[in-house]
């Protein structure tokens, strides 16, 4: 059976943000992807100079209509990021209700993109959209420490904090929650981030909890977000009910990406130099064997887990 993503994200002209992050990985493992960009930029905003346009909610609305019109609006997943824009994050709810009316078996994969370390980059009216109308219809949802303390109202300080609030999560819908980043220490030191892992099917009573060591990398990276969603929706489906293998795949890939970015950007930056937003492009598809069959680099820890 083939599986239809529908991707509503940024797109540019140049380089690997939004559906240019997304499309190629979710391509490459099997996936047919139709792309609805949010943005239409020649690049990511990281640069001195950007330029383009924007979607509308109504000329969202347009496209989903054709796709309507022609009974062509059967989807197996949601792929949504980036949004800045609230009545084009209304819209996008009023789609994906839809959606999963034709058909219920839909899952709705939500990056609640919202802010990161204590501060909002969208306009704060976003903020009970997301929480009251699309963290409800999302089945797998990729938070950062911030995103999730912002949803739920509710600080993380200990690694207990972080799994009451991805518990709120649960119960305000989605049954899979990944804490992409958090603050909180890991045990091996401070060259390491951390990241948590939620899955709670109540049909099934099945329940998993898991942690991540994740090695920082000196560098901002744009588009890795995107990415991470991107193959977590990937490797859930191909793992549905083990959310250890799942993000053990998911952030191998990340880290051969990443690590390949890295050193084509030290190698063209030069001794001593820092590398320009161009030269830390993501090294997508030099990447494509790494997409398709990661090294597991890095280990998930299981932390609870029953049947």
């Amino acid at each position: 059976m083939e599986c239809r993503v529908l991707s509503i994200q940024s797109h540019v002209v140049r380089g690997y943000v939004g559906n240019k992050s997304a499309t190629f990985p979710l391509q490459v493992l099997g996936f047919e992807v139709d792309s609805i960009n949010s943005v239409q930029f020649s690049n990511h905003t990281g640069y001195a100079h950007w330029k383009g346009q924007v979607l509308t909610a109504e000329e969202l609305n347009v496209l989903y209509e054709g796709i309507k019109l022609n009974k062509v609006n059967h989807y197996d997943y949601i792929l949504t990021g980036y949004s800045r824009d609230t009545s084009f994050l209304e819209m996008v709810v009023d789609i994906i209700q839809e959606l999963k009316k034709a058909n219920p078996s839909l899952v709705y994969v939500c990056d609640p993109v919202m802010g990161d370390q204590g501060a909002m980059y969208v306009p704060e009216n976003l903020l009970p959209i997301y929480r009251d109308k699309v963290v409800p219809l999302a089945d797998i949802l990729t938070p950062n420490q911030f995103e999730a303390e912002l949803l739920t109202g509710r600080k993380i300080n200990t690694e207990d904090d972080a799994f009451k609030v991805m518990d709120l999560l649960h119960k305000m819908g989605p049954e899979t929650v990944v804490l992409t980043s958090t603050d909180l220490p890991s045990k091996h030191g401070d060259q390491f981030l951390v990241a948590l892992g939620s899955q709670k099917i109540v049909i099934a009573s099945h329940v998993q909890k898991i942690c991540m060591d994740i090695p920082k990398v000196d560098a901002v990276f744009v588009g890795t977000g995107d990415l991470f969603a991107a193959l977590l929706l990937a490797w859930t489906h191909h793992h549905p009910k083990d959310l250890k293998a799942a993000c053990e795949k998911t952030v191998s890939v990340m880290h051969h990406v990443i690590k390949r970015t890295i050193t084509y950007a030290n190698e063209m930056a030069g001794p001593g130099k820092r590398p320009s937003p161009a030269q830390l492009e993501l090294r997508m598809v030099q990447s494509k064997a790494d997409i398709e069959n990661p090294a597991i680099v890095i280990e998930a820890k299981v932390l609870e887990s029953s049947h």
